[in-house]
């Protein structure tokens, strides 16, 4: 029996993140991050240059559309672990922090490999394009809603 794929909608789009995010966090949880800290935590070690709280509060909302409030308390989280830490006024991760995201790059890289192995490339290529334009759309929405 061949079975007909489904068409791409916000409850499959929903399903396949919240089922990736899922393996994620197991993976977090053993590190002792949560999913927040965890992003939080990437821009501040993949930032070209050393940010501002603030410039990573709008970097962090942008990608999240979290409470800038609840960002603040996640910084402050990562501080107080000591994966970030204050030079004047930025942030910068520390060398803890660093290793933290190497680690948990290394127990998610087996698990990313199980689950977008064998995908076509022209198949992730139209995914990322109808992706790509759903986020940009979403977030015209919610521009349009707060303006």
């Amino acid at each position: 029996m061949t079975m007909t794929a489904p068409v791409a909608d916000a409850r499959i789009l929903g399903l396949a993140h919240y089922a990736a995010r899922g393996v994620l966090e197991h993976v977090l949880a053993r590190h002792g991050l949560t999913f927040t800290q965890q992003i939080a935590l990437r821009a501040a070690v993949t930032a070209d240059a050393p940010q501002t709280p603030h410039d990573l509060i709008t970097q962090i909302h942008g990608s999240l559309k979290a409470d800038p409030a609840d960002i603040r308390v996640t910084l402050d989280e990562l501080l107080a672990r000591q994966l970030l830490a204050a030079d004047g006024a930025h942030l910068r991760p520390t060398d803890a922090g660093c290793e933290l995201l190497t680690s948990v790059g290394a127990d998610t890289a087996p698990i990313s490999a199980r689950v977008w192995g064998g995908i076509p490339a022209e198949d992730l290529a139209a995914a990322g394009r109808v992706l790509a334009l759903v986020t940009e759309r979403a977030n015209a929405e919610l521009v349009a809603r707060t303006t």
